[in-house]
């Protein structure tokens, strides 16, 4: 398979182009993502190629971005749409929530809703308490959508043509760290990531790190880091957060016997309370050698002060010292 190196920008740019030329249904909407490119520059250039009917640049109403884009979507188009901030999300949860995620089961499976919403999430921005959040948790708790949040620009790109050919609606959360990240892409126009895979990012013996997002790409250094000290961990990437497969971190954490999870989002209510109780529940817990560690953000809003910023999330260096807990190393 051809492969070329580009950020994880261009791959999302580079998933939607494909899957336009691929489907006259595909359109995208939303605030500045035609002339201007988007507040995050994805989408710069798709006006000139696709046009103004079918890249649309929508007023500043989240509400009427969302709306528009479910009823798009359950008349036969396939629509993506982009907040320019996950935050602004909360302005079109009754049409994702009450709408969007509800027709397919109210109609007894006859109308499909499939619909993308592009989420750019997480804090280290300096953009503060309104335009940093990581609210993947809200998503998680409503059945009829799927979520997923790709951690590089191969799963970037696999993960969103695979969410705009799903008859679902589909909640694609993106770091804005992330942006810049460069990878090797695969550039086959079938290349997917089937929504609902769990994969194992690197293996390891000694602990288990579950994490997504920027928390994926700490882990992964830690994890390194720790190599180097004879301490081998895995890292498993549950790229799709609902409907979540757990087949892997269950197998994962029986071959370790120790559990660390990792978000951004807030520790209260997170994901990570989630997987730990699914574990708990299971055959798993009698293979745990240690309590189950979740790092999760502060139970505060982000601040706008830089240093204060990065200490209301994890950082590579409170997975490392995670791990030593978990392994009778934190002397």
């Amino acid at each position: 398979m051809e492969m070329q190196e580009m950020t994880y920008r261009e791959a999302i740019r580079l998933a939607m182009s494909e899957e336009m030329r691929r489907d006259s249904d595909v359109i995208f909407m939303g605030e500045d993502i035609g002339v201007y490119g988007g507040g995050f520059g994805v989408s710069a250039g798709m006006i000139d190629e696709f046009g103004e009917e079918r890249v649309m640049d929508t007023p500043i109403s989240e509400s009427v971005i969302v709306g528009a884009t479910a009823g798009a979507a359950v008349t036969g188009l396939r629509p993506i749409c982009e907040m320019m901030f996950m935050d602004f999300i909360s302005f079109g949860m009754d049409s994702l929530v009450n709408q969007a995620a509800k027709l397919r089961y109210m109609f007894g499976g006859e109308a499909q809703v499939p619909m993308v919403v592009r989420l750019p999430s997480g804090s280290g921005t300096g953009a503060a308490a309104q335009h940093c959040q990581t609210l993947e948790a809200w998503m998680c708790h409503v059945p009829g959508l799927k979520v997923v949040t790709p951690s590089t620009p191969a799963q970037a790109k696999g993960l969103l043509k695979a969410a705009i050919r799903d008859n679902n609606p589909v909640c694609f959360i993106e770091h804005k760290l992330l942006y810049k990240m460069k990878g090797m892409v695969p550039v086959d126009d079938n290349y997917l990531i089937s929504i609902g895979e769990t994969f194992v990012e690197r293996q390891g013996t000694d602990a288990t790190i579950v994490a997504w997002g920027t928390l994926l790409v700490k882990a992964m250094e830690a994890a390194e880091k720790l190599a180097e000290e004879g301490i081998e961990v895995e890292v498993v990437n549950p790229m799709t957060l609902y409907p979540m497969d757990m087949g892997p971190i269950m197998e994962s954490v029986r071959k370790t016997g120790r559990l660390i999870i990792a978000h951004e989002a807030a520790k209260t209510g997170g994901v990570g309370g989630e997987i730990a109780a699914r574990i708990a529940e299971s055959d798993c817990f009698d293979y745990m050698d240690a309590p189950i560690i979740r790092l999760g953000g502060l139970d505060v809003p982000i601040p706008y002060n830089r240093n204060l910023e990065a200490a209301v999330v994890p950082q590579m260096e409170d997975l490392m010292d995670a791990v030593y807990q978990v392994v009778g190393c934190d002397d």
